[in-house]
């Protein structure tokens, strides 16, 4: 497998979020497939436009993962994108491929399907956390180039647990796919 180079995520989040559908994320010992992906740009619900110091990244960088704290609990990790403006995108689900010992003892669980269907459970299952905020994508932390999904095969709706900018269709995801956090 061919890791996508950092000019790959040059362009904007609402054009990249539904071509990282597809692509195989890999850190450490645990890869897994993207299912799905939400888009953030200069939006109301993005971190680039409401924090001028957590958003940060949104705004410098592309090509760098950009993981957040939500909740009180739980870790997201995005990818930074748009190198002339802000954008990211979130990684909503991942479908486990390898590592899945490691997965499951992380997350307490058993149930493949539920191992990473959701931005906080993937990031428990592959280990990531605030240590990894502004790390280039790459080496031991990367994605790798797969062929595109058709776009007869992704489906388009709004973002989920944003309370601005609800209406925007910019989350994407593999039609049918299991391992998706919700259809």
């Amino acid at each position: 497998m061919k890791p996508l180079p950092r000019s790959w995520f040059e362009g904007d989040a609402l054009t990249l979020a539904p071509k990282l559908l597809g692509k195989i994320v890999r850190k450490g010992s645990c890869t897994g497939i993207i299912v799905e992906t939400e888009a953030y740009m200069s939006d109301p619900a993005s971190h680039g436009a409401k924090w001028p110091v957590k958003g940060r990244l949104m705004r410098e960088t592309y090509g760098h993962w950009y993981i957040y704290f939500t909740y009180g609990m739980h870790w997201c990790a995005n990818i930074t994108v748009d190198k002339k403006g802000v954008g990211a995108v979130l990684i909503r689900a991942v479908e486990p491929v390898e590592g899945l010992a490691a997965m499951k003892r992380r997350r307490g669980m058993k149930i493949l399907k539920n191992l990473c269907s959701g931005p906080a459970k993937f990031t428990q299952a592959f280990g990531i956390s605030g240590r990894d905020n502004g790390v280039k994508v790459g080496a031991d932390f990367t994605v790798y180039d797969t062929p595109s999904i058709s776009h007869k095969d992704v489906v388009v709706s709004t973002r989920i647990g944003v309370s601005k900018g609800i209406d925007l269709p910019w989350r994407f995801y593999i039609k049918d796919n299991p391992f998706i956090s919700r259809p």
